[in-house]
């Protein structure tokens, strides 16, 4: 029967209320719905828009997050590589400018040159591989990496380790550790991982590969880095008059011309920060490099022994540059250019500054131009630029890299959508056995909450002991402590009885609850005594009584104490990682706290939301049976 009748809801004061009502409601459920909203988008976010406060991601419908995502990808969320390679201003990623029109034909140059002058591998990097800020991402290029090593070697990471002479502990750990070949320091070191992962790198598409940027990396980390980005302090520094770091450039030889502190700058520059792979000399050096090439190895079979090479002579032996490849060679070469002193002569030998050149895919793109246009003003005339000079000429990567851009948007959006939960489900899945041992412990939960609580619940609703309602009292007594307290003394006799690492230790401590029983003895005091008795005549024990009556009637109750059982499991972190110390007996949730410690917000949103996932199903599931049992059946 309704509360109000049919009559009396069309009074307009029952209309306002009732109106009320819902109102309130409905601002109840805005205020919690709003909130998970806000977790769902923040678990596609990354670096970028991790402060954006939407409930709609911003890269799915504004073109400009996304490049930023993006750019963001491409260069691994390294800044330095993104500021050198564009020359920008921009100090992060969050502010990058988007390139507002594309010079078509200035881009199809670029593309013409990386066509017809086939680089080396270390002339270009790789984006989507790493995650230098988020950390434990796994963006799109390595986890195609990843399948092809799992293809290839049965899907076993000792196969891998062995093969590759790497040490990974598992799929979860897989990383890779790559930074472009500009500072000295950033040498090739040859392994047969890297070999791989150069092979890998030589598969992809341009739309993941960019051009680490000589000049850009002389004027965003050394100079910028010792004289601010303020062009006033540069100017006062070094004597000059330069409207903007726009009108600095690097030089491809010795300023002789420039001021004294140019003239330092590029030699600290050339002689202690630039990587070899950048450096070559002219022809002039070359008495030089030969005598030393003799003092360090006296026949020329040495020499390509050495190398693992097969130079007919000395004169043969390039001087540095792009065809470094062996560590030997890279160590040589440093020594030409900082300086060696002969052991047995004392005589030092090194290249001096006005025979060394710096040999970058900046300046051959623009020995490239002007090798087809002939002058600088032709150059402009047919691509529409504005150079000053060749040294102004640099490579347009921002503008190719917009329009390799706009042909995969869509692909760029799916793959931010899912990244952060892709990376969650391999860590948990492939990460121990936190699954296995979940599914473990929360069915063995459930099942023993369905036996133990309903057996005493039973006895003492069925036999009028009287020392029921003491016991009951004390049972209702164990919900006065907060779990906390307790755990210090399960934990010490569960050590005690060498329970430690195992199923047991889990279950044990849960297995009688005091409100699971005080509910299941109130529910079960309610059903009709008579069934009990009309069963009784006809033979039944108390077993089928308890199983068949009391079980089959209390389907309500039981999905109730099974839900809490599940949930209770399900979410147990502390006390599991207390008592199963042991990675092999970690929980999902033990495992998921490590990812979120190791983690930006994004993942950490992307966790939550699949951590909550089964509950969800389990609760569902349940909540059906609750509904439909709210009216107990009695016997008709």
């Amino acid at each position: 029967m309704p509360l109000i009748s049919t009559i009396g809801r069309k009074s307009l004061s029952v209309r306002l209320l009732i109106g009320s009502i819902y109102l309130v409601l409905t601002i109840g459920s805005v205020t919690m719905l709003y909130p998970f909203l806000l977790m769902i988008a923040g678990s596609t976010k990354s670096n970028v828009d991790i402060n954006e406060m939407r409930i709609i991601p911003g890269f799915l419908s504004d073109d400009d997050v996304l490049y930023r995502k993006y750019v963001e990808g491409l260069f691994n969320e390294y800044t330095n590589n993104f500021k050198s390679t564009y020359n920008t201003e921009d100090s992060k990623f969050e502010v990058a400018k988007v390139p507002t029109q594309v010079n078509d034909k200035l881009v199809d140059s670029w593309d013409s040159f990386l066509q017809r002058n086939p680089l080396p591998q270390h002339a270009s990097m790789v984006g989507m591989m790493q995650a230098s800020v988020s950390r434990s991402v796994q963006p799109i290029l390595l986890r195609k990496f990843m399948r092809q090593l799992s293809e290839e070697y049965d899907d076993k990471i000792e196969n891998i380790n062995h093969a590759l002479e790497v040490e990974f502990t598992n799929w979860s750990t897989f990383v890779v550790r790559d930074l472009p070949k500009t500072g000295r320091r950033n040498v090739i070191t040859p392994s047969l991982f890297n070999k791989r992962l150069a092979e890998f790198y030589a598969q992809q598409a341009d739309v993941y590969r960019y051009y680490p940027s000589i000049t850009g990396m002389y004027l965003s980390q050394f100079l910028k880095t010792q004289y601010t980005r303020d062009i006033d302090v540069y100017n006062k520094t070094h004597d000059t008059h330069y409207a903007s770091y726009d009108d600095v450039y690097l030089p491809r030889t010795y300023p002789v011309d420039g001021t004294p502190m140019e003239k330092e700058d590029w030699e600290n520059f050339v002689r202690q920060s630039l990587n070899l792979l950048w450096l070559t000399a002219d022809e002039s050096a070359r008495p030089i490099f030969t005598e030393f090439l003799k003092a360090r190895y006296p026949s020329i079979d040495q020499l390509n022994e050495a190398y693992d090479t097969n130079h007919v002579n000395y004169q043969a032996v390039p001087m540095g540059g792009m065809q470094l490849s062996t560590p030997k060679q890279m160590v040589d070469w440093q020594n030409m250019i900082e300086g060696w002193i002969n052991p047995d002569s004392g005589k030092r030998l090194i290249i001096p500054l006005e025979m060394i050149r710096v040999d970058s895919v900046d300046f051959r793109y623009a020995d490239d131009l002007i090798d087809q246009y002939g002058t600088i003003e032709n150059v402009n005339a047919t691509l529409g630029t504005h150079y000053r000079n060749v040294a102004d000429i640099q490579t347009p990567q921002r503008q190719w890299h917009y329009r390799l851009f706009e042909q995969i948007k869509g692909d760029l959006r799916w793959e931010f959508c899912i990244r952060n939960y892709v990376t969650v489900f391999n860590y948990i899945v492939l990460h121990g056995r936190g699954v296995f041992n979940t599914v473990v412990y929360c069915v063995l939960a459930v099942i023993a909450a369905l036996i133990v609580n309903p057996m005493a619940a039973y006895a003492m609703s069925r036999y009028k002991m009287p020392s029921t309602y003491k016991v009951l009292l004390f049972l209702m007594l164990t919900m006065a402590f907060p779990p906390m307290v307790t755990q210090i003394p399960n934990f010490l006799m569960l050590r005690e009885l060498g329970l430690l690492n195992t199923f047991a230790a889990l279950i044990l401590p849960s297995l009688a609850n005091g409100y699971s029983i005080f509910l299941l003895k109130g529910f079960f005091d309610s059903l009709p005594r008579e069934l009990y008795e009309s069963a009784g005549l006809d033979g039944a024990n108390e077993w089928v009584m308890f199983w068949q009556i009391t079980m089959n009637l209390s389907k309500p109750i039981l999905a109730v104490i099974a839900l809490a059982a599940f949930n209770f499991a399900y979410a147990n972190f502390m006390f599991a990682l207390l008592t199963c110390q042991d990675e092999k007996m970690w929980t999902l949730m033990v495992w998921l706290y490590q990812l979120q410690s190791n983690s930006t917000q994004g993942v950490v949103f992307a966790s939550l939301m699949i951590a909550a996932f089964p509950t969800f199903i389990v609760f569902a599931f349940a909540q059906n049976i609750i509904m439909r049992g709210i009216v107990v059946p009695v016997e008709k």
